[in-house]
């Protein structure tokens, strides 16, 4: 480069015309910091750029505990921006777990992941660059995967209220040493990069630099190539959208009138809303074979890695597959706005209101908790109804069968006070203008 000033000037005046559109009025931004020179660059070019853009600026680092100078990498970072006087959360993750399942790279990315999404702002800066891009893709298309898949990174990317964005998409790993060499930065090296036992190490040292001698262009080629993925994606996604039931859900019988490609193209778009991973080509002609074809009233469940497929009345179900249930379970509940109910891996909610849900003052008649199903329950639902049976009650709210055993059932001593998201019993509904809490 030339004329380093002029560079330089020029990366700061491109991140701050990326972020600029993106950052609502005094955005609360956050940067997820490793360490390494990527993420030290990003941190000097927002520091820079906060007081211009009017934006507050935090960072998050995550212990992974890999490595052994995990915690030096910590303190560095803890230095570093107690140096430029910005506020750092550090996050320790123990991946013993998912590392069995997923490997090392996949399992410190997911809780990488999970640590920023739980933080409180309006915008994740990430300092993936150009050749972050091109690598992935590589990586995608040597694991077979479809559109979407190589797609890649977005530069930006709306979820659960807040922008994911990448400032530095654009920007080679090269452009980015040789700023922080000119600025005088300090990084750490994670010894891991080295290792070539790791697909993305292998293409970096390997491959891609052989791809370099014969194609000089690489980074900016693949990175176009990923955005034409990116389109075809948002194309195919509103093609399912067009194909989907008005209702909101998944019908067998919408998949059965659709072409194979635009049943794959549904089924796959229905498992990402729902948060499951993609299943393999071989597993989804598997799954769609028989969701349209089993006998009307067989029970279908398809299972790959820890997520299941169901067909109920009709209707797909996807979701995580359910853990054993302890009968004897109980959780006692003392006032609390929440209680975790692991059968469901979620909390039970309990909302003051009034003249709704249940009636306060009768739950104070005796201890108050959530249990499972036993057998045998019974539920006034109107004051005048009959008594109905919870399987019968169940059936008519169309609850599937793998789920009616998971379910949180409400006691007062013991008596049945509600069936948690289906009905509360007629003695305990709150009258007109009478505190009470909803439970759901």
């Amino acid at each position: 480069m030339a004329d380093h000033p002029v560079f330089f000037e020029s990366l700061k005046q491109r991140t701050a015309a990326r972020l600029a559109p993106l950052l609502p009025p005094q955005a609360r931004v956050l940067l997820g910091l490793s360490g390494g020179v990527d993420s030290v660059v990003l941190l000097h070019l927002l520091h820079s750029l906060a007081p211009h853009l009017n934006f507050r600026f935090s960072v998050l680092h995550v212990h992974h505990g890999i490595s052994p100078h995990a915690d030096a990498w910590a303190q560095f970072c803890t230095e570093l921006c107690r140096e430029y006087r910005i506020p750092l959360h550090l996050e320790q993750v123990d991946i013993t777990a998912l590392r069995a399942v997923h490997g090392v790279e996949a399992a410190a990315r997911k809780l990488r992941h999970a640590a920023l999404a739980r933080q409180d702002c309006d915008v994740i800066a990430l300092a993936h660059h150009a050749d972050d891009q091109a690598e992935t893709l590589v990586l995608q298309l040597l694991r077979g995967a479809g559109v979407r898949g190589a797609a890649a990174m977005p530069f930006a990317r709306a979820q659960e209220g807040r922008v994911w964005l990448r400032p530095l998409l654009d920007c080679s790993r090269a452009e980015l040493l040789e700023y922080a060499r000119a600025q005088g930065l300090h990084w750490i090296e994670d010894e891991s990069n080295a290792d070539e036992r790791y697909p993305r190490n292998f293409l970096r040292h390997r491959l891609l630099p052989l791809l370099e001698q014969r194609f000089p262009a690489w980074r900016r080629t693949l990175g176009r190539s990923a955005q034409h993925f990116a389109e075809a994606s948002e194309l195919l996604d509103e093609i399912a959208r067009a194909d989907a039931p008005a209702s909101g859900r998944l019908d067998v019988a919408t998949l059965q009138t659709l072409t194979s490609p635009r049943a794959k193209n549904l089924l796959r778009h229905f498992l990402h809303e729902q948060g499951a991973p993609m299943p393999q080509a071989t597993q989804l002609d598997d799954l769609l074979h028989q969701l349209c074809n089993a006998r009307e009233g067989a029970a279908v469940c398809v299972n790959f890695g820890d997520w299941q497929v169901r067909r109920y009345r009709g209707d797909v179900y996807a979701g995580p597959a359910l853990p054993a249930c302890d009968p004897a379970l109980q959780r006692v509940w003392q006032g609390e706005s929440s209680l975790y109910w692991p059968p469901q891996g979620r909390d039970v909610t309990f909302t003051p209101s009034v003249g709704q849900g249940i009636s306060r003052a009768r739950l104070e008649r005796g201890e108050v908790g959530l249990r499972l199903r036993r057998g045998g329950e019974t539920l006034r639902p109107q004051p005048r109804a009959a008594r109905r049976s919870l399987k019968n009650l169940l059936q008519e709210h169309r609850v599937p069968p793998w789920q009616r055993e998971s379910l949180p059932l409400l006691y007062c001593g013991e008596a049945l006070v509600c069936v948690v998201g289906v009905a509360v019993a007629a003695e305990f509904q709150a009258e007109q203008d009478e505190p009470s809490v909803m439970v759901a």
